[in-house]
């Protein structure tokens, strides 16, 4: 070509596209975390009753130990109090007796005397003063009565007896003890089993409802393993409570607390370990 250039370009065939091997994704790991065996079910702390002063009675008897089973309405304890009691309660029959006796004798007299009075032979005046005394008497015996009632209420709690079935978990007071804060004694409502288990944060979303559980005993509080399945996740975040027997472990970290219910076979094998530490693997 005249007064110009030709360029020439060498034509490169397209490069073929790099095929990388797809690789397979990581398994999801189970999720480990501590718990510690629970009774499936309601857990009551009884108290001792408040006595006129603020203050507790002491224990005078324990009839039950820690892992006997009870039933409603079934004696526990009972409290030094209790002769008083019987003995102000009787004195309070002996009164509504007395005024019972009383208030006959006067409703009887009374009418007599009302007749004598629309006869003209008895003054108005002292049958005024005969009704007014006999109105006192009714008001007393009422007051008696409703005094009965109140120390028949006072009696009741002179023994402890227990709310619901169950088993008594923890033993807190023992005889000649003034219960305090933690009561006397705390009763389990059910005979079925569940681990509290505290798994951290940042593994929670690896768990689910429904999700099988293995429970195997840290230190050595039941041969095996046990078997259990998700039924509860909290949804709030607090600190840890179950510790590891590892000196350095974190005992600030945060956890959720997640509630496995026990197959019941299992449980059955571990109804009397409330409170032992289990090391839990939240299968995948």
């Amino acid at each position: 070509m005249v007064g110009g250039v030709v360029v020439y370009q060498r034509l490169q065939p397209p490069k073929a596209p790099v095929v990388t091997a797809a690789r397979p994704p990581a398994p999801v790991e189970a999720v480990a975390a501590l718990g510690q065996l629970e009774p499936d079910g309601d857990v009551r702390v009884l108290a001792a009753p408040i006595t006129g002063i603020g203050g507790s009675p002491r224990i005078t008897e324990l009839l039950v130990s820690e892992g006997d089973k009870v039933q409603a309405g079934q004696l526990l304890a009972r409290f030094d109090n209790q002769p008083l009691q019987r003995a102000e309660l009787a004195l309070i029959r002996t009164r509504i007796a007395n005024l019972g006796r009383r208030l006959t004798i006067q409703t009887r007299d009374l009418e007599r005397y009302r007749q004598l009075a629309s006869d003209g032979a008895y003054a108005a005046a002292d049958l005024d003063a005969l009704e007014q005394r006999t109105l006192e008497l009714q008001g007393e015996l009422q007051e008696a009565r409703a005094s009965l009632v109140k120390a028949g209420t006072d009696l009741v709690n002179t023994e402890l007896r227990a709310p619901i079935a169950g088993t008594v978990l923890r033993i807190q007071s023992r005889v000649g003890e003034r219960p305090g804060d933690k009561g006397i004694l705390e009763l389990g409502a059910s005979d079925r089993m569940e681990a509290l288990v505290e798994v951290y944060e940042s593994d929670i979303d690896r768990v689910r409802l429904g999700q099988a559980v293995t429970l195997t005993s840290e230190n050595g509080g039941f041969e095996g393993s046990l078997q259990g399945t998700v039924r509860r996740i909290s949804p709030q975040v607090r600190q840890r409570e179950v510790l590891s027997t590892d000196p350095t472990g974190d005992a600030d970290a945060r956890v959720v607390e997640v509630r496995v219910r026990l197959d019941p076979r299992d449980g059955a094998r571990v109804a009397s370990l409330t409170g032992l530490k289990v090391i839990a693997r939240l299968q995948p």
